[in-house]
């Protein structure tokens, strides 16, 4: 019979650990109605007026569904306004409303303080290179389809 597993050494755990703390801190100083998720669409939107839905997914690290649903939702809330494209009628051009604009505007100062918060647990000499290792695990992404990669240390029987 295997032993328990020191859960608080294995990185997963841990970053989902670390989500649940800055998703607390988000409705508590943030918003209660607007997820994280649904202000990074805003802000790429608020980035790059007219940007296409598919490149808003690609920004945002959603998959194209998720910000389907994301894209579907603040316009229902008259946040977006959403456009076909002329010259493709395929794509769905995106724009914040007024009222995306001054959501944004409100939001944004509250975002970059729990950014803070979170960064201010590590002191200040090592915050850049915090965000340098984060960003370098947000990269590594999930596993294409049919990729026949294994995660590192993974042996070829799964085992």
């Amino acid at each position: 019979m295997t032993e328990a597993l020191d859960l608080d050494r294995y990185a997963g755990h841990l970053i989902r650990r670390a989500e649940q703390v800055h998703t607390s801190l988000w409705s508590r100083f943030v918003s209660e109605t607007v997820t994280s998720q649904q202000f990074a669409v805003l802000n790429a939107v608020r980035d790059r007026e007219g940007i296409d839905q598919s490149t808003v997914a690609q920004l945002t690290s959603l998959d194209r569904s998720t910000a389907h649903h994301i894209v579907r939702r603040l316009s229902d809330r008259n946040h977006l306004s959403r456009t076909q494209d002329p010259a493709d009628r395929r794509r769905t051009l995106l724009a914040l409303t007024d009222e995306g604009r001054r959501l944004h505007s409100a939001l944004a100062p509250a975002a970059e303080r729990i950014n803070g918060e979170l960064l201010a647990t590590f002191p200040y000499k090592e915050r850049d290179e915090v965000m340098r290792i984060l960003y370098r695990l947000a990269q590594h992404g999930p596993l294409r389809t049919g990729d026949t990669a294994r995660p590192a240390g993974e042996r070829a029987s799964g085992v």
